[in-house]
């Protein structure tokens, strides 16, 4: 009987502690642990972050083998996130990894974030993580061919990725400042909202009107992008009503001023997305590529995801969105990108330390 290839992955690049088990291509279990600890500081913190990391992993990695009904002995390769990330964080999943390949007497692989999210493209959830998992169920599951173009959009990166294989990708643009999501979380910070600030941002612009605040666009050359103006014109537009109404707190200006954050949400939101999708369509005609995904955190956004679907149709893309289990930090991509590494022998050495800041 021809063994199967089991692999197991671990994620532990910022605030959430997560652990996924591929078998033969196929992803059996996606354990996350979240940490709510950082709520209340508005961001996350480095050192809260690690010590959760110390305390969710074991748990959670053996949930991960439970559920997808797998022994550690039956395991092939252990993949785990390398970098970017918080680095205390890294640690901990890196550390975790090599002991446990260690004693299990098998290969190591590390893997790129970012690749992970990229490649989470091409996970094929089993019939039974289906029937347990809700965001999946009715989600279309398809993957792209190469090449395609995707773009990568999160907290801390804004790229437009020209995937030519599962190991060759290009960034052809990328945000010179801050990221797309970033710029959500600090607006909404701004405006009073919980962290994190996306999600936030998503549920009101629903309620408000996307043309009521005319914020600033960039003009950047080639496929880069560029949020700090958009930041800046956001943080004076408030200014200058507060100013205007005489007040000094967001909270006496929503009094004012009716559907103040709603329409400050709906405006921003919709700005982001423009500026995001103008870059990527330049991208999508001057490569003259028609496949077209969406990739990160801030691909959870309900306005990128129906400018994806707006944007196929009107230019003739074949569009990819994940699902939502697969949009924000989760072992499932790494484990993907794993599989990959694992069946062309790509392995790394038990020495390898995990790195803060990378590219593709």
């Amino acid at each position: 009987m021809e063994k199967k290839t089991v692999i197991l992955a671990i994620e532990s690049s910022c605030d959430d502690t997560s652990s996924a088990v591929i078998v033969d291509g196929v992803l059996m279990s996606n354990v996350i642990a979240s940490q709510k600890v950082h709520e209340e500081y508005g961001g996350v913190v480095p050192e809260l972050a690690s010590r959760a990391h110390q305390q969710n992993i074991l748990p959670v990695v053996d949930t991960a083998l439970k559920r997808a009904g797998v022994a550690k002995e039956e395991l092939s390769a252990i993949a785990f996130t390398r970098g970017p990330g918080l680095l205390g964080s890294l640690l901990v999943g890196t550390s975790f990894a090599k002991g446990l390949a260690l004693s299990l007497g098998i290969p190591l692989i590390d893997v790129n974030h970012l690749q992970g999210h990229v490649l989470a493209h091409f996970v094929e959830p089993s019939v039974e993580l289906i029937a347990q998992t809700p965001s999946l169920q009715g989600a279309e599951i398809k993957h792209p061919s190469f090449p395609f173009l995707c773009l990568l959009v999160s907290g801390g990166n804004s790229q437009v990725v020209l995937v030519k294989a599962y190991n060759d990708m290009e960034i052809i643009g990328q945000t010179i400042d801050d990221a797309a999501g970033e710029a959500f979380d600090k607006c909404a910070k701004v405006l009073g909202l919980p962290y994190p600030g996306g999600p936030w941002v998503d549920k009101l612009a629903k309620l408000g009107n996307p043309d009521k605040y005319p914020f600033a666009k960039p003009n950047i050359p080639g496929y880069d992008y560029s949020f700090s103006g958009l930041k800046t014109s956001f943080l004076y537009t408030l200014r200058d009503m507060l100013k205007e109404h005489g007040v000094e707190t967001i909270d006496e200006l929503a009094e004012k001023v009716p559907n103040l954050r709603e329409d400050m949400c709906a405006s921003l939101q919709t700005t982001v997305v423009d500026i995001l999708m103008r870059k990527l369509k330049k991208a999508a005609q001057d490569l003259k590529i028609s496949q077209v995904a969406v990739a990160g955190g801030v691909s959870a956004n309900s306005a990128l995801r129906q400018a994806f679907i707006d944007y196929g149709k009107r230019f003739h893309w074949e569009v990819f969105i994940p699902p939502f289990s697969f949009t924000t930090d989760n072992a499932a991509m790494v484990c993907q990108a794993g599989y990959f590494k694992y069946l062309d022998g790509d392995f790394c050495r038990i020495d390898e330390v995990p790195y803060a800041k990378t590219t593709i």
